[in-house]
């Protein structure tokens, strides 16, 4: 490689940069692009996690919706299940809203992914479960949460939100 040579009122100089140089100015972008690393990590990490809580309210609030219009009377609900929806799936494909009407009330769009663990499986209570059951007793969803055994930024599980 040849370096330029310039002539300036009779001394010559070399255009480029040393190896000095180049070192120096490679270690300041590798001190500040490690820098960078973990917050873009956590700022993945929360998106994440913000959409988890968006899920759950969504679905929550769909299963109080439907909650509400069995203790109205406005849908016809299964014997022995409180009122509340049988599976997920009933919340998406709707209901009859009424006997002798044919309009049909959804409660979900679709069943959303769980941000954590990637799938479309949630962790599903029963009424007639413990409040912090695993297991789902198959009869009717009161409450959903995470599979993920993930601990959040707040130090909380995943499972517990």
């Amino acid at each position: 490689m040849r370096r330029k040579r310039f002539r300036e009122r009779g001394v010559e100089t070399e255009a480029g940069m040393t190896l000095l140089e180049l070192i120096i100015s490679c270690s300041i972008l590798l001190v500040l692009s490690s820098a960078a690393l973990p917050i873009a990590r956590y700022t993945i990490v929360h998106k994440r996690e913000t959409e988890l809580h968006y899920d759950l309210r969504q679905m929550r609030d769909a299963i109080d919706r439907y909650k509400d219009l069995a203790d109205r009377n406005l849908i016809r609900i299964e014997v022995g299940s409180e009122g509340y929806p049988p599976d997920l799936e009933t919340l998406v494909k709707g209901v009859q809203l009424g006997a002798g009407n044919d309009r049909k009330i959804r409660f979900l769009r679709r069943v959303p992914t769980d941000p954590m663990t990637g799938q479309k499986e949630w962790g599903l209570r029963a009424v007639q479960d413990d409040p912090d059951s695993t297991s789902w007793g198959g009869k009717n969803i009161f409450d959903v949460y995470s599979k993920s055994q993930g601990t959040a930024s707040d130090g909380t599980k995943y499972s517990n939100w």
